[in-house]
């Protein structure tokens, strides 16, 4: 029997709400001709019991049980599994529309230079709901590993499809967690292109559950590994010995509260050039962060930054520093507004002061339409969350 033409990869923890949903969306696809790897990571819930159910009417459904160990546990397992030319991913909350697969097979056919291909979605609520806007298409050929923050390579992970091929001779997913899949793109980006399609072709499920980040220790840690995916990525363009992501760190980290402790436990992995940086990085990413999730940075997050700052400045010409430096007098606005004085005026540096007192006045006392158009006419810098209006 030949191999299918897609391997479908998901993995699903505790998913029942919401993956019948998500599997009707890919047997709804134009293209018939693929297999769909579910891997059960272990759920408690009724997972289990609506796969088997979703399985038995469906011969292309193909589910693996395993001990909850984790999102790279469950990935890796599933890709074993998949001898399909092209692997497709999928997560168990989202929707695919029914067009996203050939529309990214053809890409992938007519462009045999690229390797993985994505595309926008739109984002829902919990209850299927248009929240009104939609993922903003990035270039992953910008990506830059040693900017501050690192500029990823990024694609939609929940969209992507990919060579098979290429994804193995990358080495498949490590152990980093939250950013196993940029690990993955800025390995893949020296096999191949990677490429975001313009058109929206699924929906991405925005709800409590699906928020990696819903905590400021989350934060952290994602701040954290999506830096050591690009100081890992430096290395391999210096042709240095790569970062080993093994089980040791990945725990370490995982029971890890704050950026000091994280750092301590990187630094017999990393020269001392090399933790500059990081520590410049990850404050910067954590600050991009704050910008759209429901936490911010708190006293010792407040520490941690200005001592980055001073032991950073020959760095302060590295690419997007001027954004760093915009983002974080605009935390340190949000924290005066939240009543947090002498944070706010430490993270903007007390030589700021000025500066932080005219933009708190500037937002108090303009109306919100004369604040944008003076912001567009000095072309601010800043972060931004991946979002836009749905047109």
């Amino acid at each position: 029997m030949s191999p299918p033409k897609i391997d479908v990869l998901m993995s699903a923890y505790n998913a029942g709400r919401f993956i019948e949903s998500t599997i009707d969306s890919i047997l709804a696809q134009t293209i018939r001709d693929f297999r769909l790897i579910i891997v059960d990571d272990g759920s408690t819930d009724d997972t289990p019991d609506i796969l088997e159910r979703l399985a038995a009417k469906d011969t292309r459904i193909v589910v693996l049980r395993q001990a909850n160990g984790g999102i790279v546990s469950a990935l890796n397992a599933g890709l074993a599994l998949c001898v399909a030319p092209y692997l497709a991913r999928h997560d168990a909350d989202d929707l695919s529309d029914p067009n996203r697969f050939a529309m990214e097979l053809a890409y992938l056919e007519s462009n045999p230079d690229c390797v993985a291909v994505s595309a926008r979605a739109r984002h829902i609520d919990a209850n299927g709901a248009l929240l009104g806007t939609v993922s903003t298409r990035k270039d992953p050929d910008k990506a830059d590993a040693r900017a501050i923050p690192a500029v990823e390579p990024y694609i939609l992970q929940p969209l992507l499809m990919a060579r098979l091929a290429a994804v193995k001779a990358a080495g498949g997913y490590r152990l980093l967690q939250v950013a196993e899949d940029s690990d993955l793109y800025w390995r893949l980006r020296t096999v191949g292109r990677l490429h975001n399609l313009q058109d929206c072709l699924g929906s991405y499920r925005i709800h409590d559950d699906s928020i990696s980040s819903s905590s400021i220790v989350r934060g952290r840690q994602a701040a954290m590994w999506s830096q050591l995916a690009a100081l890992s990525a430096q290395r391999r363009l210096e042709n240095r010995p790569d970062i080993d992501f093994n089980e040791t760190l990945l725990r370490g980290i995982s029971q890890t509260a704050s950026l000091q402790d994280m750092m301590t436990l990187t630094a017999a992995r990393t020269s001392s050039d090399e933790r500059r940086w990081l520590r410049l990085a990850v404050s910067a990413k954590l600050l991009e962060l704050c910008y759209y999730r429901p936490f911010e940075p708190d006293g010792t997050d407040v520490t941690f930054i200005r001592q980055a700052v001073a032991a950073g400045q020959t760095t302060c010409g590295s690419a997007n520093y001027g954004a760093f430096q915009e983002a974080l007098m605009s935390a340190a606005i949000r924290m005066a507004f939240a009543g947090r004085f002498k944070d706010a005026f430490r993270l903007a540096g007390w030589r700021k002061a000025p500066t932080l007192l005219a933009r708190i006045a500037f937002r108090v006392a303009l109306p919100p339409s004369l604040k944008d158009r003076i912001k567009a006419l000095l072309g601010r810098p800043g972060a931004r969350p991946a979002v836009e209006a749905a047109g």
